[in-house]
C-alpha cells in the first residue's frame, strides 16, 4: 500500500494536542513523533489497539484508526528530517 502524506498530515491534527504541531511535543508526558521510524510508530499504534500497550489517551485514540490511517500517520511523522547537535562539553 502506498502511503499518502497529505492524509497523514490531516490525521495528525488530532495528535497535535499532545504531541505538538509537526510532532514536536511541549508536554513532558508525550513523546516527539517527528522523525520517528514509520515501523516503530505503526507498531506502537497497533499495540495500543490490541491492548499490548496502554495509555489512558492513546488506547482510546488508536482504536478509532484503521490500519491505513496508521500507515499514513506513521509515514507523515517519519518524513520529518531532524538534525542533531552534539552537546558542548
Amino acid at each position: 500500500m502506498a502511503t499518502d502524506l497529505l492524509r497523514g498530515k490531516a490525521l495528525s491534527a488530532q495528535c497535535s494536542v499532545c504531541h505538538g504541531k509537526n510532532g514536536i511535543s511541549r508536554d513532558p508526558e508525550s513523546p516527539n513523533l517527528a522523525g520517528q521510524s514509520a515501523y516503530y510508530l505503526e507498531k506502537a499504534l497497533v499495540d495500543y489497539q490490541k491492548g499490548l500497550r496502554e495509555d489512558r489517551r492513546m488506547s482510546i485514540i488508536a482504536k478509532g484508526l484503521s490500519i491505513e490511517d496508521i500507515k499514513h500517520l506513521a509515514a507523515w511523522y517519519a518524513a520529518f528530517e531532524l538534525t542533531v547537535t552534539e552537546p558542548t562539553l
